[in-house]
């Protein structure tokens, strides 16, 4: 069996050399600046930097999540697969990501409501949704169904990232987040890319620049 041939070893150098060669090969230029330590996290999740023409940033995306997390708001998840992406030793003290997809209410919700799981768990995010981070990496109906909560009065929270994945609404729901123009600042990618790792690397931008040292996506390993 032959030896394989010498790779890199060093976290450190591994994420230097990724973001490097993201923010060498994307096309960040049409991106708010504020937003570019975001798009390169996004990017490196799903390794493809003609990601960057597809997503849409508010110029105050980072800011809005960042000083909501330093307020102690929670970060409601679609799926556990993006709580569980979520850094967590990079969360302000008190801060938790909140899953109710398994919540015992929601089974019996999604009946009432003749709609998938995935939304009738949003329907138990309004309580506490005033100002909270909203991470959606799964379902496009969780997406419909928090604009369709919001169109009808639901408190706004402080911003939306919006991930949805997938062939049947994913388009759909990310167009229609852009479309509603809500005033709420968002993060999502047109089209049926998305998933938990990109829902969960726009929270990892968010919690990992709040030092304010502006590493967040520069070679900082998570």
């Amino acid at each position: 069996m032959s030896n394989p041939a010498p790779y890199e070893r060093a976290p450190e150098r591994i994420y230097a050399e990724s973001f490097r060669i993201i923010r060498a090969e994307a096309r960040l230029e049409a991106l708010p600046a504020a937003t570019h330590d975001m798009a390169v996290r996004l990017i490196h999740a799903c390794g493809m930097v003609d990601l960057a023409r597809d997503l849409r940033l508010s110029a105050d995306v980072m800011q809005a999540g960042q000083a909501a997390l330093r307020a102690g708001a929670p970060i409601y998840c679609d799926a556990e697969m993006v709580a569980r992406g979520v850094i967590a030793r990079a969360l302000p003290e008190g801060v938790e990501t909140r899953v109710t997809l398994n919540d015992a209410r929601t089974p019996g919700l999604a009946q009432a409501l003749g709609t998938t799981r995935s939304a009738a768990a949003v329907e138990l995010w309004r309580e506490g949704l005033a100002g909270a981070v909203v991470a959606i990496g799964n379902a496009p109906t969780a997406l419909f169904h928090l604009l369709e909560g919001l169109a009808a009065g639901w408190p706004h929270p402080a911003a939306i990232l919006a991930f949805p994945v997938g062939f049947v609404g994913a388009a759909e729901s990310k167009q229609a987040l852009v479309a509603a123009d809500l005033g709420i600042p968002h993060a999502t990618v047109l089209g049926r890319r998305g998933g938990s790792a990109m829902a969960a690397a726009a929270v990892n931008a968010l919690t990992l620049g709040l030092g304010g040292d502006g590493t967040a996506g520069r070679g900082v390993a998570p």
